[in-house]
């Protein structure tokens, strides 16, 4: 009987092994780079405490001051039966409040939010005059319930500011500059009053005038308006003809044109109604440790980003506008996500760096064999980090699951490898005790693709192996 190579076909995984064992220092390359490649990914990917699961959400909001009823009939249905058609979509929910429309489109998983979007806006110009006049809707912030990182609120220690005027900074001064930050959704603004003309009407005036509410409303809509004209040419010049008519004071108001009498008299506004300043009907408060009502704001980050990184963006961006704050006045964090993610991810690489330490203290102590102990224990770091380039090019961000996941994982990878390390060093053990010429080289790897003209004769007449009286030179030296 006689054998060859040809009569063992080696399994591919004894391939591999054959090619890892003859190109060492290429395996250790390439595992090098795979490493360099994890720490790459480890600085760039996500960074959150809470891992973002909710599903793919555009948010249509739409503003009308009418009764629930009328809102369901005339905005919500016809904005549902609109979408209805949109591909990918999986849900739609709709809610109808006074004075709001609130519609969920819920897209399948794994649809880009980008994508989801353009989607809802193409499907929405089919709405275009079949709503009522007035009615526009908008598109809700490309983010999600898990974006609200960042809270804060504008403190007047100088007592010289009303929350009116802080209320008016933080919408038309301070919101602005943090949305440009890189990576904020939206920044929505909580507490005070928001300011506004208030025109209480004497209705024994307008009894006395002959005028109806439904005239002042359109005359005062019709007077905060600019227009403009043509050019006029003036001694080898041209002028500009325009009419200025937006209302900057409440005096400008009671100007304002309501009707004319017979003889040419003008009935003002100032006539028939009392003007001024007042704050707009508030439906919420913000309160800040028991001490009264307080004027800040909510920072929402976009879809995907960084949490941490938006975080250090916001404050930075702060500390550069707290010199042009009004006097007094400064912003005061009152809720700040950064502290919660960076305590979570130190304490969960604290216990991987412990689990692995104890793992390995029990592999050396069982094993108790310094060089078979290695194997196990550098494939624990190892696998670690080659976890990270899937999750970041799968766009996983690192938080409490994924890295508990890797925590929990560290037994199940040791396993194979302490396996194998046994296994290979009872044979060694074995090869030990017996003569050489007794282990069955022809079905190593290692010496299969090394050798490609030997055999080993078996006697016919006993079951003994008959070795060759030449060792054959293709054989290693650790063979013979």
């Amino acid at each position: 009987m006689l054998l060859n190579e040809s009569s063992v076909r080696p399994s591919i995984i004894h391939r591999i092994i054959a090619f890892s064992a003859a190109n060492r220092f290429l395996v250790i390359g390439l595992v090098a780079a795979a490493i360099a490649y994890s720490v790459y990914a480890m600085k760039n990917m996500p960074l959150d405490a809470i891992p973002d699961l909710s599903d793919t959400q555009v948010i249509v909001y739409t503003k009308w001051d009418r009764s629930p009823d009328i809102m369901e009939d005339q905005v919500t249905y016809p904005i549902i039966s609109a979408l209805l058609g949109a591909p990918k979509v999986k849900a739609i929910r709709g809610f109808s409040d006074f004075g709001f429309s609130y519609v969920y489109v819920i897209f399948q998983d794994g649809t880009d939010i980008y994508w989801a979007r353009s989607r809802v806006l193409e499907y929405l110009q089919k709405l275009s005059g079949s709503l009522p006049t007035g009615v526009t809707p908008q598109l809700g912030p490309d983010a999600t319930g898990v974006g609200w990182v960042f809270q804060y609120a504008l403190v007047d220690k100088s007592g010289k500011h009303s929350l009116t005027e802080l209320r008016s900074y933080q919408d038309w001064s301070l919101r602005y500059a943090l949305q440009s930050v890189p990576g904020v959704a939206e920044v929505a603004g909580i507490g005070g009053f928001q300011k506004q003309y208030q025109v209480t009407l004497d209705p024994v005036q307008l009894q006395s005038y002959g005028l109806s509410v439904l005239e002042v409303a359109d005359a005062i809509r019709k007077s905060n308006n600019e227009i403009g004209g043509r050019l006029m040419e003036w001694g080898g010049r041209e002028y500009m003809v325009r009419g200025r008519g937006y209302i900057k004071d409440p005096a400008a108001l009671n100007d304002v044109v309501v009707k004319t009498g017979r003889q040419g008299t003008p009935v003002t506004l100032g006539n028939v109604a009392t003007i001024q300043m007042g704050p707009q009907l508030r439906r919420g408060i913000s309160d800040l440790n028991g001490q009264g009502d307080a004027v800040g704001g909510v920072v929402v980050m976009r879809h995907g980003e960084n949490a941490l990184n938006v975080i250090q963006r916001v404050k930075t961006k702060l500390a550069e506008l707290k010199s042009s704050m009004p006097e007094g006045v400064e912003a005061v964090i009152t809720y700040d996500r950064s502290t919660l993610i960076e305590k979570s991810i130190a304490n969960l690489k604290s216990e991987l760096v412990l689990e692995m330490i104890i793992v390995s203290l029990v592999i050396l102590l069982f094993l108790w064999h310094l060089p078979s102990a290695i194997v196990p224990i550098l494939t624990i770091p190892v696998s670690v980090f080659l976890c990270f380039i899937p999750m970041y090019l799968m766009g996983i961000s690192s938080n409490i699951m994924s890295l508990a996941g890797i925590a929990i994982s560290i037994g199940v990878l040791v396993d194979g490898a302490i396996v194998e390390v046994e296994n290979a060093y009872k044979k060694l053990e074995l090869w030990k005790s017996v003569p050489r010429y007794f282990s069955p080289c022809w079905s190593s790897p290692l010496l299969s693709s090394r050798s490609s003209r030997w055999w080993i004769r078996k006697d016919a007449y006993s079951s003994r192996w008959r070795i060759p009286k030449r060792w054959p030179s293709a054989w290693p030296p650790y063979w013979r």
